[in-house]
């Protein structure tokens, strides 16, 4: 499953926007992060980037990210995360 959640705040040194791949009990696999500056940063499971890390936690469903006004969750494609992704790990390097 691939997420994508919106995360509207204020602060400035939190992201924006965050794309995380899950595997079948839900754990982060991978993940990208995009700061309101245009910052980006990426985490595989062997590496992390910036202050960007996979969570040691399961996320919960959709639903239950959704019931909190500030992130705005959606399921999205292995393909926009596969762009989201190419993108992160070019720029970063």
């Amino acid at each position: 499953m691939f997420l994508k959640v919106e995360w509207i705040h204020d602060f400035p040194d939190q992201p924006i926007l965050i794309y995380s791949e899950l595997d079948e009990e839900r754990y982060e696999t991978r993940k990208v992060e995009i700061f309101r500056d245009g910052r980006v940063e990426y985490a595989p499971p062997e590496k992390e980037t910036g202050s960007t890390f996979l969570s040691d936690q399961p996320l919960p469903p959709v639903e239950v990210i959704a019931m909190d006004p500030q992130f705005v969750p959606s399921v999205i494609s292995a393909e926009e995360f596969e762009k989201v992704w190419e993108k992160a790990t070019r720029m970063v390097g």
